[in-house]
This record gives structure tokens, C-alpha cells and sequence, in this order.
């Protein structure tokens, strides 16, 4: 048996119990940090040796308390590896690993995977084709984007997660207003052509900078359009080798290999824009995807996001092989919206391709999963209007106040 490693997992989301579990399972010690607003969340305490908690959640949290914590942890135990479980504590790893000198992402290539400004920078060096964009940090830059490329254009926090705090602008008499409103904040976001279409997403285990495992998907209703009307969100994978799967997971690669990944999982965007019918590049991540996409995959494709992830890194530090699960090529979809009951009753939902229900309170959502995509998208169509006359709830868009 091999030598036990120690790995730090930090999370300021309750999120990743797979991959905690699956860690721990693989003969290691599991440190967890996370906000202390989370203490009351069900982690898994079984597989996990100590939980430290950070005051205030995410931006709160004071970065050189975080050094000052993990250094003084560094004196009894030798840290293998430093892992990020969710978009926004990619900053936090990778300002650890660099301080501490803990091998994995550091700062820069770290931006590539957080930072829209970087990422539109980074695609457009290496060829990948992108949305037209500009900085707000130069007037006449901006002055010369507006008067050149034809609206809509959406102004985007440059290091928020999915589609929090973007805005739809229609004119440049507008786009000032907002960007004069911005104040001091202007240079934490950019502006860039919005581009009509339908959004993919392609999620993929990466070891050695090479692609082991990838699955595309569509989004039947996009996280803007939900945070900007709201509605009920869905996705389910596509066809499998169909001209979009091949096109979208070409330009994955590129982007992969491109913005420096070598290990882990990632969750990318896709758009495939209706006017000319090309891909362009949306942005991209170092982590699994978000609202329960794991487990639409999983139903799909019988490969875990999380448990595989954990198993990658756990190869890595004892330096030995890993196999990827064999892949199963089923079809899987989610549909999922705010509820306005607390415990939601979805029993009338009993097909037998019904494979999950979400366990959140005041949230109703199903995944379901069958061997013909037809069915998968017919049953979607059929329980979004079920949800939506019996249980959907709108919740309020929340302004960010504490950009990152």
C-alpha cells in the first residue's frame, strides 16, 4: 500500500462530497477549510480528519489569516497538495501554492480559469475564436469598440461565476451610464458583443494536460437568460458525435491545452452563434460544473466528475497510474427551478427514467436518463411545464455588492 498523502480541500461552498469521500477512501488525510457559515452543512466528517473554518464566507475571508492558518498546519504535516473545490477558491489555492511552494496551478494560469478579461485574452492568442471584447480600463479603447462593433453588447464582472452580475446593454449613451456608475470598480469588468445562440457546455477530466474524458451538452434554457428573467433551468447531453459534439470538442481541446490545464476536472462554455453557425469560446473553469451537472453527467456517461477528479490527484502525489471507469454513452438531462414550497412533493413524477431529485429545500428538480436523447428531451419538455404551473418560484437577482 502506498504511503498516505494529505491533501487541504478548500470550499467556501458546501459542495464536492464525492471527492472528500473518495480521497479519504484512497488511503489519505483530508483537511477541509470552509466558511464557518457552513459549519452546520452535512460534510462528511467520517472521511474527513479536521474541518477549519475561515470568518465571513468567500471575500471575507482574509487571505493572510489563510497563509498565517495553513503555515502553522505545514509544521506537523507535509501538504502533498492544495485543491480548489469551487470556482471562487481557485484564487485562494493558487495564492497558497505559491507562497507555500505546494506543486499544482499557480497565479497566472490560475487567471486563464477565473479571471473573463484573461480568458478573452488568452483564447484570442491562441486562435480560438471569441466574442469581440474590450477592457474598461482605457476611454478611448472603449469609445472605439462601441463606435465599431454593433450592439447588444453585456458588460461582465471579470472574475464572477456563471452569469452573476452581468448586464445587457443597447447603446453607448448606456454603456457610459453603467461604466461611469462603476466608479473605481470599472477595471473589474470588461464589455463584450453578445452573441445570439445556443450554449453548450463541455465538462472533461484532464491528466497530463491531455483530455481522458469529455461530454457535451446543451443548455435548453441558459443561466443568463434564467438570471435575467428567470425561468426554469435545463440542460441534457447531445448527440453523441454529431457535428457539434466533434466541433465543440476540438475547440475544448484547444482551450485545455491552450490555457494550461494539466490536471483535473473543467466545465467550459460554448456558443454556437445563429448568424454565421460557428463556435465561439465562452469561458471556462478548473472545477465541476455547478447545479447538479455532475450527477446529469454521471447518469449519462457513468463516470463520477468528483470521485474521478480525487482519484486523478491522488495519482498524481503517490505517482502512480490511473484508469479511467469505462464510459457508457447514454443520454441524461436536468431540469431544475427555485420552489415555492420548502420540501417540494415531486412523487407525480414517476417515470422510470427518473434517476435523481434534487435535495435542496425550495428547489424542484429531476434528472432522468435513457438510452434514446428523443425520450430524455421529451420528458424535460413535459416536466418544465409540469414545474412551472405547480411549483416554480422567481427569486430575486442579487446585485453584487463584494466583486471578486
Amino acid at each position: 500500500m502506498k504511503t498516505a498523502k494529505t491533501f487541504i480541500c478548500v470550499s467556501n461552498f458546501f459542495k464536492g462530497v464525492d471527492f472528500l469521500i473518495e480521497l479519504k477512501k484512497l488511503g489519505n488525510k483530508v483537511f477541509l477549510i470552509t466558511s464557518e457559515k457552513l459549519s452546520n452543512k452535512p460534510w462528511p466528517t467520517d472521511y474527513i480528519d479536521e474541518i477549519f473554518y475561515m470568518a465571513g464566507q468567500d471575500t471575507d475571508w482574509n487571505l493572510e489569516h489563510l497563509l498565517l492558518g495553513v503555515g502553522n498546519l505545514m509544521k506537523s504535516n507535509k501538504i502533498d497538495a492544495i485543491i480548489a473545490l469551487d470556482d471562487y477558491d481557485v484564487e485562494k489555492a493558487t495564492y497558497l501554492r505559491e507562497n507555500l511552494r505546494i506543486d499544482g496551478m499557480g497565479q497566472t494560469t490560475g487567471r486563464y480559469f477565473r479571471d473573463k478579461l484573461a480568458m478573452r485574452m488568452r483564447a484570442k492568442s491562441c486562435g480560438i475564436s471569441n466574442p469581440n471584447f474590450c477592457s474598461l480600463f482605457n476611454d478611448h479603447d472603449i469609445n472605439t469598440f462601441a463606435d465599431t462593433i454593433s450592439p447588444p453588447w453585456v458588460l461582465k464582472p471579470r472574475s464572477e461565476a456563471s452569469a452573476l452580475g452581468i448586464i445587457k446593454i443597447f447603446d453607448k449613451e448606456s454603456l457610459w451610464i453603467h461604466i461611469n456608475e462603476m466608479g473605481n470598480n470599472r477595471f473589474k469588468y470588461l464589455v463584450e458583443q453578445f452573441r445570439s445562440g445556443d450554449v453548450y457546455h463541455c465538462d472533461s477530466l484532464v491528466l497530463n494536460s491531455k483530455i481522458l474524458f469529455s461530454i457535451t451538452s446543451k443548455y435548453l434554457t441558459t443561466p443568463l437568460e434564467i438570471s435575467q428573467g428567470g425561468g426554469i433551468f435545463r440542460s441534457a447531453n447531445i448527440q453523441y458525435d454529431s457535428e457539434d459534439d466533434t466541433v465543440i470538442k476540438a475547440v475544448n481541446e484547444q482551450v485545455i491545452k491552450g490555457f494550461g490545464l494539466k490536471h483535473g476536472a473543467a466545465h467550459s462554455e460554448y456558443i454556437k452563434c445563429k448568424d454565421d453557425g460557428k463556435i465561439y469560446f465562452l469561458e471556462t473553469s478548473s472545477r465541476v460544473g455547478g447545479a447538479h451537472l455532475a450527477e446529469m453527467v454521471e447518469a449519462a456517461s457513468n463516470i463520477n466528475l468528483w470521485k474521478e477528479w480525487a482519484a486523478i490527484e491522488d495519482s498524481l502525489v503517490k505517482e502512480t497510474k490511473y484508469c479511467l471507469p469505462k464510459i457508457k454513452k447514454s443520454y441524461a438531462g436536468i431540469v431544475l427551478t427555485l420552489s415555492k414550497f420548502q420540501h417540494p412533493d415531486l412523487s407525480s413524477f414517476s417515470d422510470s427514467e427518473v434517476c435523481f431529485r434534487v435535495p435542496l429545500d425550495y428547489h424542484a428538480g429531476l434528472i432522468v436518463k435513457s438510452d434514446s436523447n428523443e425520450r430524455v428531451l421529451d420528458l424535460l419538455d413535459d416536466y418544465t411545464n409540469r414545474l412551472t404551473t405547480d411549483f416554480a418560484a422567481v427569486g430575486e437577482q442579487k446585485k453584487v455588492s463584494k466583486l471578486h
